[in-house]
């Protein structure tokens, strides 16, 4: 989810704390593991830091091991440790209970995002990515808003967000049947299909969708219940050529490879350097394809410059990749 979206959460685990009479009962307490939950609530995006290395280390390792079984084990022990430090009356079980409860709920509304993180590592280092819900969903953002609000005007804490939270669960209920919905539609409609990659977009009733089949890949959306299906691709071999070996060599294409489940290739060739484009087929904006990466290479197969990321104009590749010369 959004930083935003994680903030509330965190403020919502820390009033549904109340309920505990612990921690109700104690002023102190209380606000201690509101910290707790509010921090643990953003803990496992540290990783966010890594933008501003570059895209290629960002997509590689962002929602990775900070999301992981010993990262979720680390960040309940390192927060209520370093809490205790200022409140040492407080009870050091309710500060990890609740740190472990706000971080373990980061990862998990995580995992039902198209993003999704690698959450069972170390056992595997596969994205877990169920694309139900949109990395911002404004019901599940503005609800929270909502029971904030009514605790700002007198309710009860406790009471209000495990409403909330029961209401939360319903709608996550809700948008996996739709989710199911489509899918099986989409069977229906192509009977070789190896692969369907939904995402959800901030409309309701909105999904992105993207095929794969034995021969094809089909791009399109959902809209309103109907399918909307939009390009098709012949699904062509990445070639084992000398060309694809050296730019498979570059961290940018990596980076991308390792990201990207569905995608369509390019090679250009020019008078005095090579350019090798794959573009993802998951994010068809107006017409476009904005989450591309480029090698640009010399004759002798040596990168020139390269770039992964999200483009929308020609300018922009153009002097994004000039930033990326070698």
């Amino acid at each position: 989810m959004d930083t935003g979206t994680h903030v509330v959460m965190g403020i919502g685990l820390g009033g549904m704390a109340t309920l505990d009479p612990a921690i109700g009962s104690n002023p102190s307490l209380a606000h201690a593991v509101m910290l707790a939950t509010l921090i643990g609530s953003q803990a496992p995006d540290v990783d966010t830091i890594l933008k501003l290395k570059n895209n290629a280390v960002y997509i590689r390792n962002h929602r990775g091991f900070t999301h992981s079984i010993p990262a979720v084990a680390a960040w309940s022990l390192l927060i209520p440790g370093i809490l205790y430090l200022f409140f040492p009356e407080a009870s050091f079980f309710h500060l990890w209970l609740w740190s472990f409860i706000a971080v373990v709920l980061h990862v998990f509304v995580d995992i039902f995002n198209a993003y999704g993180t690698q959450a069972v590592r170390p056992f595997s280092k596969k994205w877990v990515a169920l694309g139900i819900i949109n990395t911002f969903d404004p019901f599940i953002f503005l609800s929270h808003i909502v029971a904030i609000l009514i605790w700002y005007a007198g309710g009860h804490p406790g009471f209000t967000f495990l409403g909330l939270y029961i209401i939360l669960a319903g709608y996550y209920g809700l948008r996996i049947f739709m989710q199911h919905q489509i899918k099986q539609k989409l069977h229906e409609k192509y009977g070789d299909i190896e692969e369907i990659i939904i995402s959800p977009t901030m409309k309701f009733k909105q999904w992105r969708i993207a095929v794969k089949t034995k021969s094809s890949f089909h791009v399109g959306r959902c809209m309103d219940g109907k399918l909307v299906m939009l390009d098709t691709f012949n699904r062509v071999p990445v070639p084992d050529s000398a060309i694809m070996k050296a730019a498979k060599k570059d961290d940018n294409l990596s980076a991308f490879l390792s990201f990207s489940p569905v995608y369509k290739w390019e090679v250009d060739t020019y008078k005095d350097h090579y350019e090798v484009k794959f573009i993802d087929l998951r994010y068809r904006s107006k017409g476009h394809y904005p989450f591309v990466a480029i090698v640009r290479m010399d004759k002798e197969l040596e990168i020139l410059s390269s770039y992964t990321g999200w483009i929308f104009s020609e300018e922009k590749l153009q002097k994004k990749l000039k930033l990326g010369s070698v």
